[in-house]
């Protein structure tokens, strides 16, 4: 029988291959987790981590024009001591640079989260919060 030695060679090359890959991406991935008092749960691990990254956004935050409805009142005036006068505000369209949107701001235990793994799995980043589709 006359086996073929290239062919043997690919056979072993593909395997090996798979292998590396699949050990490389293993613990790499998005993962939803919990935010705890004290750190983070994921889901598909058993243990609350502690050290954890959050992402910022920065950029340009675009405004539109809007109008904000209210009431004023005069603190310190005798002329208006009591009074109240209603209003409204309105703020033109703008745009606001060197914004920072800091999701870690707005997260408190029990918040749903979506993270992703990085450094060959020894880092968590959070990305974003997860919310129920039924509103």
């Amino acid at each position: 029988m006359n086996k073929d030695p290239y062919g043997h060679l690919v056979t072993a090359l593909q395997s090996s291959f798979h292998k590396q890959t699949k050990q490389a991406l293993s613990g790499v991935g998005a993962v939803l987790g919990t935010i705890t008092s004290t750190g983070i749960k994921l889901d598909d691990f058993k243990h609350e981590l502690q050290d954890y990254l959050v992402a910022e956004l920065p950029g340009l935050l675009s405004v539109p024009r809007h109008m904000y409805k209210g009431t004023s009142t005069a603190v310190e005036s005798e002329n208006w001591e009591g009074k109240e006068l209603k209003t409204s505000f309105y703020i033109g369209e703008d745009e606001l640079e060197d914004v920072n949107l800091s999701l870690n701001e707005g997260l408190k235990p029990g918040d749903r989260v979506l993270a992703v793994r990085v450094n060959s799995g020894n880092d968590v980043v959070v990305v974003c919060k997860v919310v129920s589709g039924r509103g």
